[in-house]
């Protein structure tokens, strides 16, 4: 029997432990999934940022925006419009190749490397390696990974993760690409070589190389480039990764074992020489946020601002996995954006509106590394005080009945003590992390807001580790995360989606008409960037 007629047999449904009419959920069921269905049809082509699926989409969602009452605020109506670089490798014309005793082995792009153009890459470089660790630099906790060695005019090569003792915020704060960055160019490195733990891979290997053809994107505002004076950067396979230890005396094989027992790595140069030459083609691209605007209902407090955000686009055409180009994006997210446009309507018809303002934000580019997120928080069409919370859809996965909620950012603010009071009251268990070392926290585009000093988390459906439900939604990541797969035709627990909005509704209101702004806690590694308040 279907959902829809196991709920047209029954006069009421339960929803998150209470009776709700059935035709009513079945009808929040049907406008959600309708949002998705038409931002993840074949029509739009993936949403790639600038494309003409991503123009079209930005247009339905400034359109529900309008029909739900909310004020424009864009900087051109609804729509935010955000100037991109966009760089796409010329791989005929560029090459890899570790030198070692003279002897030169080529790296084949694609099964063995591929270079990131997310960085301005110089077009040869010709460098040492080093192993660097982990490539940290925390002096909170007084580690620092680079601290004796030598790296001028070297590429650093290190593995992805922490050693333990760091908490998990400031271990995925500690890795983003800025961070990592300044201590490495502070250290004289000019470039680096990314090995991710080869149990840890997503997507795997074989179809996360598939993009490395894509083109990649930095803001076009020079004072936005994190990267500024990296010269190379490139994901190398770890299947292969034991090419790079070759006559170093260490293995890969060796690193990955310490770094299962989360030891602290050694440091140690590499024999080896990186060869590199790239040819990129350069383009301007522009790409739209689209953002309206719920005024609160209190003189007091209408002037300050919670944000909602998700992402609009995805990756667009790309390689082809078992004969489909399209990656439509249904989970990864145009499942978040529909739970923002419902959420929207939702506090825009409520006899009680919330007494803080909300801005509802559908950023472009977080899969080109959190850029249209970045480009808001740093252009807000509100005083950037006023802003004093995000909360953050992104690939929520509504794949099984929700239980529980998973919160990226849980213990950094009392938000998270705002989540728990509404998931008790609806029957919800609360969960962190369950996976820190996946660095999920950075990985979407409430980090651009923590970034801003701004309390911030996100959100999903919740699993019990090692359920029937973990396994669900560790096949989902290793089959469909970037994959055309994650399409129209996938398997969804519409009714899930229907308790993760009413979450949202509940959680945006109980944020907004708290007496208080959000603060971050106090042994929160972010506290000590928030300005005093």
């Amino acid at each position: 029997m279907s959902r829809a007629a196991s709920a047209i047999l029954s006069m009421s449904v339960v929803v998150a432990g209470a009776l709700v009419p059935a035709q009513a959920a079945d009808d929040a069921s049907a406008r959600w999934w309708a949002h998705v269905s038409f931002l993840a049809n074949d029509d739009l082509q993936g949403r790639d940022t600038g494309s003409e699926g991503h123009k079209k989409a930005a247009a339905y969602i400034a359109e529900q925006f309008k029909a739900a009452g909310l004020a424009a605020a864009g900087t051109s109506g609804y729509l935010q419009p955000v100037q991109f670089t966009s760089r796409q490798i010329v791989e005929a014309q560029s090459s890899l190749a570790l030198v070692r005793d003279g002897k030169v082995e080529p790296v084949a792009l694609g099964p063995d490397a591929a270079f990131s153009m997310r960085i301005d890459p110089a077009p040869q470089v010709e460098a040492p390696l080093a192993f660097v660790g982990y490539g940290l630099s925390i002096p909170e906790l007084k580690i620092d990974d680079l601290a004796g060695q030598d790296l001028r005019g070297k590429v650093a090569v290190y593995l992805l993760g922490s050693p333990a003792g760091v908490p998990d915020a400031l271990s995925a704060h500690a890795q983003s690409a800025a961070v990592r960055w300044a201590a490495l160019k502070k250290a004289g490195a000019l470039g680096a070589i990314v090995l991710q733990h080869p149990a840890r891979l997503e997507p795997p290997w074989e179809r996360s190389t598939l993009a490395r053809l894509q083109p990649a994107m930095s803001l076009a505002d020079p004072s936005l480039d994190d990267t500024a004076g990296q010269q190379v950067s490139i994901a190398f396979n770890p299947a292969h990764g034991e090419r790079l230890f070759a006559g170093s005396g260490h293995t890969f094989a060796e690193m990955v074992a310490i770094a299962d027992t989360r030891k602290a790595l050694p440091v140690f140069p590499l024999t080896t020489v990186v060869r590199a030459k790239v040819t990129v083609e350069t383009t301007t691209v522009t790409s739209d946020n689209v953002a309206g605007k719920l005024a609160g209902s209190d003189p007091a407090l209408r002037d300050e601002y919670i944000v909602l955000s998700g992402h609009l686009d995805h990756l667009g055409v790309g390689g082809a996995v078992n004969g489909d180009r399209i990656y439509n994006g249904a989970m990864d997210n145009a499942s978040g954006i529909a739970s923002l446009i419902e959420t929207a309507a939702a506090l825009a018809r409520a006899a009680g509106k919330p007494k803080r303002s909300v801005l509802f934000v559908a950023v472009t580019a977080e899969e080109k590394g959190l850029l249209g997120s970045r480009y808001f928080a740093t252009h807000l069409p509100v005083p950037p005080k006023a802003v004093v919370a995000n909360i953050n859809m992104d690939m929520f996965l509504p794949l099984f009945p929700m239980k529980s909620v998973m919160v990226f950012g849980l213990d950094e603010s009392d938000l998270g003590a705002s989540v728990r009071t509404v998931a008790a009251a609806m029957g919800l268990a609360v969960q962190g992390d369950p996976e820190p070392l996946r660095n999920r926290f950075i990985r979407s585009d409430q980090y651009s807001f923590v970034g801003q000093e701004v309390p911030a988390l996100a959100l999903k459906v919740g699993y019990t580790p090692d359920s029937p439900d973990a396994k669900t939604h560790a096949a989902w990541s290793k089959e469909r995360y970037h994959a055309p797969s994650d399409d129209l035709q996938q398997p969804v627990d519409r009714e899930a989606a229907v308790v993760f909005n009413d979450m949202l509704v509940r959680l945006t209101t109980a944020v907004a008409d708290q007496p208080q702004r959000p603060r971050w806690n106090d042994k929160s590694f972010f506290k000590r960037f928030a300005a005093p308040q």
